[in-house]
């Protein structure tokens, strides 16, 4: 038996009217801090900001958080993600999940930081994620990004 993949429309303040399927949604069941609420999210990349990407909620389409893989900037970035993570994400496969980091963009700051302590985890197979907070790491909630690693366009537009 065939199953027919039905798209949904969505107009987004910030992107204007996108298409995707049910299998684009990805689950945050624990929400996120600051959005406990939103808990259906895409992940958008636009061309002109390469290698940023954007993760946007479908239960308030005003909110849009930049991401980026925090190894295109940091290469000797090393998290070691806590044991309830890996189980409560079936982090088994490593090509199964991926590591993204917030990008903080401060209204009339024009360097941007990136949260290095609290990676968002997004397992694609099982289509669900959660941020993580690397408890004890060196990391920080703010690593100024460097300019070179700037993103084209604006993300804060």
């Amino acid at each position: 038996m065939r199953t027919t993949i039905v798209p949904h429309q969505v107009v987004l303040p910030r992107f204007g009217e996108a298409t995707y399927a049910d299998d684009d949604v990805i689950e945050f069941p624990w929400g996120l801090p600051g959005f406990a609420d939103h808990r259906r999210f895409l992940v958008l990349a636009l061309d002109e900001q390469a290698p940023y990407l954007w993760l946007q909620s479908l239960d308030d389409p005003k909110v849009a958080l930049p991401i980026v893989d925090p190894w295109q900037i940091f290469a000797d970035y090393r998290p070691a993600l806590p044991y309830y993570a890996r189980v409560a994400l079936d982090l088994v496969n490593p090509a199964d999940f991926a590591i993204y980091c917030v990008v903080v963009c401060t209204a009339g700051a024009e360097d941007l930081t990136i949260n290095l302590l609290a990676p968002v985890v997004i397992n694609h197979k099982a289509r669900r994620a959660r941020q993580v907070m690397l408890e004890g790491s060196p990391y920080s909630v703010r690593q100024p990004i460097p300019r070179s690693a700037a993103p084209k366009e604006a993300l804060h537009s």
